[in-house]
């Protein structure tokens, strides 16, 4: 039984259909398919029962689901121990992160000290960030936000305030700071469901009983900002993650009641290894330099 066809089955079965699973392994979905076929008729059997674009596991798809990823993760821990015993010389550290922000200077301040190694960025949302890490794919996650999961050692690398972010021309970008209740009744545009920052300031706003007007959902930062540079309304950003620009003003929240918070994440079982420590090491450098 070929390592590959197990990593298919198993992504098929993570992600709910074949098509999702191909565009988590980077391949086509005619060659996924191929694989999880030739698995089944290799065995004269059903992994999946196929219900228009979803693939559901069958009873022996159940059954082979726990086996598949205990033989993946000891396949990709020898891999890691062989890859991770050494001199670090060479090798390749894998990073998820939810965005740019703090993983950057992170990775300057590892390929100073390790030049030899080859670093890449994978970036998500915070699900897959955490899944690619419990997966093998990448070594180190950089989330906003503590998980609590026995699975994941997690260190807290900075905190950062909440800041409102507005156009020029509004009355409130006039001044350096406002409190909370000033966002009463204000026309203000909102993160996607799930974003760190918006459950910390609709949190704050529950708590200080302020309702602004939320008149959009927007999913993504750089459109976030977009729609304040229009004058659309009043925007929310960590401080950390705040692009300056002509058109538009950062507006500090007085007492700074909403803050967001930068982990590191690995797997528990990894913490000692050699790459994940060096990482850390680096990384906890690179944040007292800040």
């Amino acid at each position: 039984m070929s390592n590959s066809k197990l990593r298919a089955f198993l992504t098929v079965a993570r992600h709910g259909s074949f098509s999702a699973g191909a565009r988590a392994l980077g391949l086509s979905q005619p060659t996924i398919t191929t694989q999880v076929q030739a698995l089944e008729r290799q065995h004269n059997l059903e992994l999946f029962h196929r219900r228009g674009r979803r693939a559901e596991l069958s009873a022996v798809g159940r059954q082979l689901l726990p086996i598949a990823q205990q033989l993946v993760a000891l396949e990709t821990e020898a891999e890691g121990l062989l890859r991770d015993s050494g001199t670090l010389m060479r090798g390749q550290l894998r990073l998820g992160a939810v965005g740019p922000f703090h993983v950057i200077e992170m990775v300057d301040a590892y390929a100073r000290a390790y030049p030899q190694i080859e670093l890449s960025i994978r970036v998500g949302n915070s699900a897959s960030v955490l899944a690619d890490l419990e997966n093998y794919v990448t070594d180190v996650g950089v989330l906003a936000g503590l998980h609590h999961d026995p699975a994941f050692h997690a260190i807290l690398y900075a905190r950062h305030p909440v800041i409102v972010f507005a156009h020029r021309d509004h009355p409130l970008a006039r001044r350096d700071s406002v409190r909370l209740e000033a966002l009463q009744g204000q026309r203000m545009l909102q993160r996607e469901q799930g974003s760190t920052t918006r459950l910390a300031f609709e949190k704050a706003l529950a708590e200080h009983e302020v309702t602004p007007r939320m008149l959009m959902e927007i999913g993504s930062r750089e459109a976030l900002r977009e729609a304040v540079v229009r004058g659309i309304g009043l925007g929310v950003v960590s401080e950390a993650e705040y692009v300056p620009g002509e058109d538009i003003r950062a507006i500090r929240i007085e007492g700074d009641p909403v803050h967001t918070e930068t982990y590191l994440y690995c797997l528990s079982e990894r913490r000692t290894s050699q790459l994940v420590e060096t990482f850390l090491a680096c990384a906890d450098q690179a944040r007292l330099r800040r």
